[in-house]
C-alpha cells in the first residue's frame, strides 16, 4: 500500500515538472506552430515579453513592437535558433543572448554602436543583420563569429570598414553608408568571401592591395561612389582590378568618366597622303634612284611635232654590191618643226633640222651576217638652208639620169 501511494506521488510530480513542456503554453498575443516551438509575436505594439513562452523555443518574431530594452530577457532560451527584433526602438543588441542562436536579425531600431561583447561568444552565430540603424563603430573580436556567413551593416553610419571581421565569412554588406576607407589588413583574411556590396558610400579611391586576397569573390558593388577618376596617383589600383578581376562588379569605376592619367597622346598624323608603309617604301626607294641616276638631257623635256614626207621607191637594179632584188628601200625625210633643241643646235643655225629615215626590208644578199628583222636606220643630218646633201640612191638616180642624156645625144648625132 505504501509502494503505490510512493509511486503515485512520484508520477504526479512528474506530471507537474513535464506537462507544461509536453502539451505546450502559446501565448494568446502570439501565434504558434511546431508544439509551440515558433512563437510569432509580431505587430502587437508590445513593450514587454508576453507571458507563457516556453523555454525550449527554437524561433521568436519579435518584430514591429515597441521594445526599448531586452537586456537578460532573452537568456533562458537556450535552444533558441532565430530571434528577430527588428522594427523597434532597441539602443543596442540586447546583452546575454543565448549562445545556441544562428540568425539574428536586428534591422531598423535606434543601435548606434555595435559593442565586442554583443558577439563575443556567438560561436554558433551565422546570420547577423544589423542594417538600417544608426551604427557609427563595429567592434569585433579577432576569432569570434567563427560559423558567421552573412554579415549585414548596410544603411548606417559607418566611415570605416569594419576590422577583425570573420574569416569564414561569404557575405559582407556594408552598402549606404559613409565609408571613404579600408584599412591596411582589413579584407586579407577573407579568402571565402564571395559577396561583397560597397555602393552607396563615399569611396574616392581604393588603397593599393586592398581586394588581392579576395580570390573566391564573385560579386561585388562599387557604383554611387565619388571616385577622384583624376587622381592619377590612388585611382589606378582599383580601375587596374576590375579589369583584372574574375568577379561581377557592378557600377565600377569612372565607367563614364574622363580619366586624364590614362589618356594616351594621339598618334601624329601624316602630313603626306601615303600613310601605307609600303608606299612609303617605294617613294623612298625611288628618291635614292632618282639621286643616283644622271640628270636627263633636255631633249626628253622638249615636245617635238614632226612632218613626214615619202620620197618614191628607186630602182633596184643598178645596185652595184650583187643581187638585192628581194630588197626595197624607202627614204622618208623629217623636219622637226619646232625649231630643233638648244642644246643639240646653235643659236643661230637652221631652224629646220632634215632628217633622213631610210628602212629597208626583204632579203638582201648577205642575210647570213645580218640578224632575222627588219633593220631601221635614223640619222640626223646637218644642212644648209640652200641645198641638201643628195643621199646615196639620190647620187645614183642622178648618174642613171646622165647616162641616158648622153646616150640620146649620141643617137641624135649619127
Amino acid at each position: 500500500m505504501e509502494y503505490q501511494i510512493l509511486n503515485t506521488s512520484t508520477c504526479l510530480l512528474v506530471l507537474l515538472v513535464f506537462i507544461p513542456t509536453g502539451l505546450g503554453i502559446c501565448p494568446s498575443s502570439c501565434k504558434c506552430s511546431g508544439n509551440d516551438r515558433n512563437v510569432d509575436c509580431s505587430g502587437r505594439n508590445l513593450t514587454v515579453l508576453p507571458q507563457g513562452l516556453q523555454d525550449n523555443l527554437t524561433y521568436l518574431n519579435l518584430s514591429f513592437n515597441q521594445f526599448v530594452d531586452l537586456d537578460h530577457q532573452l537568456t533562458r532560451f537556450t535552444n533558441l535558433r532565430t530571434l528577430d527584433i527588428s522594427n523597434n526602438w532597441l539602443k543596442n543588441v540586447p546583452a546575454h543572448l543565448p549562445k545556441s542562436l544562428w540568425e539574428l536579425y536586428a534591422t531598423n531600431n535606434n543601435i548606434k554602436v555595435l559593442q565586442k561583447l554583443d558577439t563575443a561568444y556567438q560561436w554558433n552565430l551565422r546570420v547577423l543583420d544589423v542594417s538600417r540603424n544608426m551604427v557609427e563603430r563595429a567592434v569585433l573580436i579577432n576569432n569570434t563569429l567563427s560559423s558567421l556567413k552573412f554579415l549585414n551593416l548596410s544603411s548606417n553610419k559607418l566611415w570605416t570598414v569594419p576590422t577583425n571581421m570573420p574569416y569564414n565569412i561569404e557575405t559582407v554588406d556594408l552598402s549606404s553608408n559613409f565609408l571613404s576607407q579600408i584599412l591596411p589588413g582589413t579584407l586579407v583574411r577573407l579568402q571565402h568571401l564571395t559577396s561583397l556590396y560597397l555602393h552607396n558610400n563615399k569611396f574616392s579611391y581604393i588603397p593599393d592591395k586592398a581586394f588581392d586576397q579576395l580570390s573566391q569573390l564573385q560579386e561585388i558593388t562599387l557604383y554611387n561612389n565619388p571616385w577622384s577618376c583624376s587622381d592619377n596617383q590612388n585611382i589606378p589600383y582599383v580601375l587596374q582590378w576590375v579589369q583584372g578581376t574574375a568577379a561581377r562588379v557592378v557600377g565600377p569605376p569612372c565607367a563614364e568618366q574622363p580619366r586624364p592619367w590614362a589618356s594616351a597622346a594621339p598618334p601624329a598624323q601624316p602630313t603626306a597622303p601615303d600613310s601605307s608603309p609600303m608606299i612609303k617604301g617605294t617613294k623612298a626607294a625611288g628618291r635614292e634612284a632618282s639621286a643616283a641616276a644622271p640628270e636627263p638631257t633636255r631633249v626628253t623635256k622638249t615636245h617635238k611635232q614632226f612632218k613626214a614626207k615619202e620620197v618614191p621607191p628607186l630602182d633596184p637594179a643598178p645596185f652595184p654590191d650583187g643581187p638585192q632584188e628581194a630588197a626595197a628601200t624607202r627614204t622618208i625625210l623629217v623636219q622637226d618643226s619646232a625649231g630643233g633643241n638648244a642644246s643639240l643646235a646653235p643659236a643661230t643655225g637652221p631652224s629646220t633640222t632634215p632628217m633622213t629615215l631610210s628602212i629597208t626590208s626583204g632579203m638582201p644578199a648577205n642575210y647570213s651576217k645580218m640578224p632575222q628583222s627588219t633593220s631601221t636606220t635614223l640619222r640626223k643630218e646637218e644642212a644648209t638652208p640652200s641645198a641638201r646633201v643628195p643621199s646615196r640612191a639620190s647620187r645614183w638616180q642622178t648618174g642613171l639620169l646622165c647616162l641616158a642624156l648622153l646616150r640620146a645625144a649620141a643617137a641624135a648625132m649619127d
